[in-house]
């Protein structure tokens, strides 16, 4: 594995870790990871790369080792707002090869028809987005998110790193062992009672009772000036959160018409995790895209 060194920046009030792969001066690719995950998740990727590539991937707040907010509610337009920062610190004054998967790929569609100019090539894994909320949605989204405020937030605990590696592999069965080995060591870490938990605030679990106005979002992804590359997965559990397939296949490809200049590709033999079921493959592909 290519060892992997770290970094901790204030990002917003926010002690912020930030992992690098790579060379100090080769062409820059950041990639950003998705909910409940972590830097590392990118590892077998990068590994993968066959270009000389200074990788810089971060934890977003409240995930890895990243500092979590004093707030009690996480709201997603702050994601856009750290991805700013963090491509201000370290790329101030040149366009970005920008990848991000499932919430990272919602966070970097939004800033990539923000700041159109920012971004050189986008790469979008999985990032679907949403159901559509609809406005009669909102007391019983606004009810949810009180009542989640009233009781404290907690993540399961394992009793050992092992345990870890196996709810890993139960949610993803493609998990090698060793795969699923490395992983338990970034994305989990011992208690001070000699359990492993998560490291990802439990605060994440909580409604937001924000609707998601796809339309608004849609908007943005006109936006894209740069080229994307969008990569789905031929096994993914995304019809879970975005509906029965038919109607939401018609509607991701409904989606997919506001991007300007798009690449699809579909992943085989590949869960939501397909960086982790098929990184040789990913890495292929990106690095045809990017040139």
């Amino acid at each position: 594995m290519l060892q992997s060194r770290s970094e901790f920046i204030p990002v917003r009030g926010v002690r912020t870790h930030v992992r690098h792969w790579g060379r100090e001066g080769a062409p820059k690719l950041f990639m950003v990871h998705g909910w409940m995950d972590v830097s590392a998740s990118f590892q077998f990727v990068v590994d993968a790369l066959q270009g000389d590539w200074h990788v810089i991937a971060p934890d977003w707040r409240g995930f890895g080792l990243s500092a979590r907010t004093q707030a009690d509610t996480y709201w997603f337009p702050d994601y856009v707002a750290d991805l700013d920062a963090i491509l201000r610190h370290y790329a101030p004054d040149e366009a970005v090869n920008l990848l991000g998967h499932s919430m990272g790929g919602n966070v970097v569609g939004i800033y990539a028809g923000a700041r159109p100019q920012r971004i050189r090539k986008l790469i979008n894994l999985e990032g679907f987005g949403l159901p559509a909320s609809r406005p009669e949605q909102a007391p019983g989204r606004y009810a949810k998110w009180l009542d989640e405020l009233l009781a404290p937030a907690v993540m399961h605990p394992y009793p050992d790193r092992q345990a870890v590696a196996a709810r890993l592999q139960k949610t993803n069965p493609r998990l090698s062992d060793a795969r699923a080995d490395f992983l338990s060591r970034h994305w989990a870490a011992q208690n001070a009672d000699g359990q492993w938990e998560i490291l990802g605030d439990p605060l994440h679990k909580h409604a937001s009772p924000l609707p998601y106005h796809v339309e608004d979002f849609m908007a943005c992804w006109s936006a894209i000036t740069a080229p994307v590359l969008w990569v789905e997965a031929d096994d993914t559990n995304m019809w879970l959160w975005m509906g029965p397939k038919p109607q939401a296949r018609v509607e991701i490809d409904r989606r997919l018409g506001f991007l300007k200049d798009v690449t699809t590709k579909m992943m085989a033999d590949a869960g939501h995790m397909l960086h982790h079921d098929q990184p040789e493959a990913l890495a292929r592909m990106i690095e045809e895209f990017l040139g």
